[in-house]
């Protein structure tokens, strides 16, 4: 019976969260399982009218698993424009404070959600779908574990589903990153479980005896969240049936704690993974192999093995020793190099292709992602430096160079994979219309300017006003003195933020097109990319 056991799971977690409910000791923790349940109910339905008591033909190993990587990347796009929806209100908010609606819809709780709902929902959705589908071309072989890989896929949605929902009813740890509580925590746990299983399982079954080296760097994206994800959230719960808990650390080491969590989620979650989805999917459009695979081995292992010691440069003239913070500034400077080895690496790629920047917008999303890569991990570690981050921390310089980075290379680089994935995985010839694609790019790139130049003016001006002291040693302006001053600024970012929105938006509709199978009218050369070719391939 095909999703038999994802009935009876769901079935048995329905009947937890009722119980939970039931039996709640705080309100938050009852209302949150309410809404588990319900959501719960309406997965074992939709799961119901899908089940069939036909016997199914047996399944082999000669047809890939591209299934759920087609739900993976309608989540993509779907949390990919919440999450910039999300963005862009709280952006508002800043500029127009009046619109901060008390309390599900105030700054302190949308922007948590924001901040998951780009990185953990629309990124989380794009690495496990392109993993999936990257893993079985490069192996050749089916995805191991069957229905796991379904459980994965949901299992990941009603955790995105219930930190959410957690973050506006203010079910938080109350730390830096607003951590879902703890038994969101553990349920996030035994899906990436089950994630590792599903990803090492096939490696482990491949018929190419050679790793290809994007799945290195998704394994150590799989692996080293995993280890980060169970040490920072570390705690014990007040009561079983409650949604508060206490840190298992506090004070500098809960500091320490957080920081090397931060910076090496922004290393293995937002920065590595990505980079396999560079070193597959440049190669495969712009149809030429990887420029040195000697370089991208090389890349590989220095960037593994220096980025896991940076984070200290986030607590600068803190408690935090000295050394520490010497030591994440050290190893924050050699970063650069690894770091531009890899964007190096995939711009020579394009070596004897350079061309197609002019006729394939796909190509133009690439090459523009990873100039950004270059420049963010240019920025990151000159603002590690000491007298630099004097100057920057706790300013809205930062805010434009975690953005420059976001929004520029991890979001440009997964729009280009949804772009070429979605006619292959529904077996189109081509997109719906790639004139979409041009226009998505513009109106990203003019977003991400706006966005990251009236920041980087903003929090400058910032820094130079905090510091300023008059002859007698006071202040020179006062703390809402410089608040009315990053006004127009705020009012400049909201702005990029919707460009970018709206490239969103035209995304999500030209995937929505190519599903349906519709091609838009163009000129030959709106339409001067290769054709995709079947969406079932053999695994041979």
């Amino acid at each position: 019976m095909k999703y038999g056991q994802g009935i009876i799971l769901a079935g048995a977690l329905c009947y937890l969260t009722f119980m939970g409910a039931a039996f709640a000791v705080d309100e938050p923790f009852q209302q949150h399982m309410w809404i588990a349940f319900f959501v719960l109910v309406a997965f074992t339905i939709a799961l119901m009218r899908k089940t069939s008591f036909t016997p199914e033909p047996p399944v082999d190993d000669t047809t890939y698993m591209d299934e759920p990587i087609r739900y993976g990347m309608i989540a993509t796009v779907f949390w990919g424009v919440i999450g910039f929806l999300a963005g862009v209100f709280i952006a508002v908010q800043l500029a127009f404070p009046d619109l901060n609606f008390e309390p599900l819809l105030n700054f302190g709780r949308v922007r948590p959600l924001h901040t998951s709902a780009v990185i953990f929902a629309f990124g989380g959705n794009a690495l496990i779908a392109t993993s999936f589908y990257v893993v079985q071309r490069t192996c050749r072989v089916r995805l191991f574990g069957g229905d796991l890989v379904w459980f994965v896929f949901w299992g990941y949605q009603f955790f995105i589903i219930m930190a959410a929902t957690g973050y506006l009813l203010g079910i938080t740890q109350s730390r830096e990153y607003a951590e879902p509580e703890w038994y969101v925590d553990l349920w996030l746990t035994i899906v990436w479980v089950a994630y590792l299983i599903v990803f090492m399982g096939t490696l482990l079954r491949r018929r190419e005896p050679h790793i290809y080296v994007a799945n290195w760097f998704y394994l150590s994206f799989i692996i080293t969240i995993a280890m980060l994800h169970v040490i920072n959230n570390m705690a014990i719960p007040v009561s079983i049936a409650g949604s508060k808990s206490y840190s298992a650390f506090a004070g500098v080491q809960d500091a320490v704690t957080q920081w090397w969590y931060g910076h090496n989620a922004v290393a293995f979650f937002l920065t590595v993974p990505f980079l396999a989805m560079m070193y597959y999917f440049v190669p495969k459009q712009v149809n030429r192999p990887i420029y040195s695979y000697r370089l991208s081995i090389v890349h590989f292992w220095s960037i593994i093995f220096l980025y896991i010691w940076a984070g200290p440069h986030h607590l600068h003239y803190t408690a935090v020793p000295d050394w520490a913070q010497t030591l994440g500034m050290v190893f924050s400077i050699m970063l650069w190099m690894p770091s531009w080895g890899g964007m190096i690496n995939g711009l020579m790629t394009l070596s004897g292709a350079w061309d197609k920047i002019r006729t394939d917008p796909i190509v133009r999303l690439m090459v523009a992602a990873m100039a950004f890569y270059g420049m963010a991990t240019f920025e990151g570690p000159m603002l590690s430096i000491k007298s630099v981050n004097s100057l920057s921390h706790y300013t809205d310089w930062t805010i434009a160079h975690v953005h420059a980075g976001a929004l520029g290379w991890n979001g440009m680089i997964t729009f280009a994979a949804v772009y070429f994935l979605a006619p292959r995985l529904w077996g189109r010839d081509r997109l719906y219309s790639i004139r979409m694609v041009n226009w998505h790019f513009w109106l990203a790139t003019l977003g991400i300017v706006l966005y990251a130049a009236s920041m980087w003016v903003s929090g400058i001006m910032q820094g130079l006003m905090w510091r300023e002291y008059d002859e007698q040693g006071f202040l020179v302006y006062s703390f809402a003195e410089t608040v009315a001053a990053m006004h127009p600024y705020y009012v400049m970012r909201v702005t990029g933020g919707v460009f970018y929105l709206a490239g969103g938006f035209l995304m999500a509709w030209n995937v929505y097109q190519t599903i349906r199978g519709r091609v838009r009218d163009e000129r030959p050369m709106d339409m001067a990319l290769p054709t995709p070719g079947a969406a079932a391939q053999p695994a041979e």
